[in-house]
């Protein structure tokens, strides 16, 4: 109702049930839980596939943080993220 064309989403809704709730044609973004880049990268990595597959291949998802980077996540963490998202 409110005109956006993208919708921010953080980690505490799924993917999957923002998708039920917004109309067809709006963009998502996010939403990986920014304290999941705090861990191992393998969690960080099976998370982050998680959010991928929450959004079940539909059009017009910005994958993201669920909200802003801390200063204690490490870059590389990030870069990994990056590269994740991109080669799936």
């Amino acid at each position: 109702e409110a005109g956006a064309d993208v919708i921010g989403v953080d980690w505490r809704v799924s993917l999957t049930d923002a998708r039920r709730r917004i109309p067809e044609g709006r963009s998502v973004q996010g939403n990986l839980d920014p304290a999941i880049c705090l861990a191992e990268w393998p969690v960080v990595a099976e998370q982050t596939r998680r959010v991928l597959a929450d959004n079940d291949g539909r059009p017009g998802h910005i994958f993201n943080l669920g909200h802003g980077v801390t200063p204690d996540i490490d870059p590389a963490i990030l870069e990994r993220v990056v590269d994740l998202v991109h080669t799936a």
